[in-house]
């Protein structure tokens, strides 16, 4: 089953201590180039995620984007032990009450709370946690990625595989009217010698046939032709990456298209022959997106 080396995938995530987003683009490359971009705070995940790269595909220009947004909180640095403020706010009304008249005091200011020890902590960012939530992240997007590229694959092999069947059809209608139009071209030569009112020798005659004969026999061309899209119909069902056979495959049928348009004799010939180029054409441009 072939997978196309075209895709796309977005992930995103959030959290207490913010957002991540994960995008990961493919197009077809002859190797696998994986391009990773990461904020400095998780640039040590990059081993990791250009081995789940390599274990994941085997062809295409891969572009990786992970983005780590920190919320309010955590970008200022500063966070309030709200917990604690209450406490001291529970403990001065206390004092008040205690007091009564006698000693009236000033409402408890936010900037005494604030002064107050353990009252403002600085921020902490849990790195341990973001990193193993971007791993997830990433590999939940590379999942939907090589799900995008199954989907296009299954359309990349429908395709080929139609032109697999007009190609065979085409082999088979040369084949088939192969005989009828070596039989036209026998006559058409006694025709001639007729013409030219002289005597021909037999044998030179049955010579000059079996020439012409054997100049335009397209069996071998025709079989191998056959051949070629029974293995190409094999390769697609095979697991992997398939798109360096196939390709193979599209520069073999070009040259037995090649050949039989070589040989053509006749125009319904000929015209199959470049039929055929065209088709084959076609195909190799849909097995270049082909992992």
């Amino acid at each position: 089953m072939p997978n196309s080396m075209t895709g796309f995938a977005r992930q995103e995530q959030q959290a207490d201590w913010g957002s991540l987003s994960c995008e990961v683009r493919s197009v077809n490359q002859r190797y696998l180039e994986p391009f990773i971009r990461l904020p400095e705070s998780l640039r040590l995940l990059e081993p990791v995620i250009r081995e789940k790269c390599r274990g994941a595909l085997q062809r295409g220009k891969v572009e990786i984007t992970l983005q780590l947004t920190l919320s309010v909180v955590q970008t200022n640095g500063l966070t309030v032990n709200k917990t604690l403020v209450a406490q001291l706010a529970t403990a001065a009304a206390d004092v008040v009450d205690g007091m009564g008249d006698v000693h009236p005091v000033a409402a408890l200011s936010p900037l005494d709370v604030l002064q107050w020890p353990g009252v403002l902590e600085q921020a902490h960012v849990d790195t341990d946690e973001i990193i193993t939530a971007a791993k997830a992240l990433f590999s939940r997007t590379l999942d939907l990625l090589l799900e995008h590229r199954q989907r296009e694959g299954v359309e990349l092999q429908g395709q080929i595989e139609q032109r697999l069947i007009a190609i065979d059809e085409y082999v088979e209608a040369v084949r088939q009217h192969m005989p009828e139009i070596i039989q036209t071209q026998k006559a058409k030569l006694q025709q001639r010698l007729l013409n030219l009112e002289t005597t021909i020798d037999a044998d030179r005659l049955a010579q000059e046939i079996a020439i012409l004969a054997n100049k335009s026999d397209v069996d071998e061309e025709l079989d191998r032709l056959s051949i070629h899209l029974v293995e190409v119909k094999h390769i697609l069902t095979q697991q992997g990456a398939i798109g360096r056979r196939l390709d193979f495959m599209m520069q073999e049928l070009n040259r037995e298209a090649n050949t039989l348009s070589s040989k053509a004799i006749h125009t319904d010939t000929t015209q199959a022959a470049v039929s055929l180029k065209v088709l084959i054409e076609q195909m190799r441009e849909q097995i270049q997106n082909i992992e």
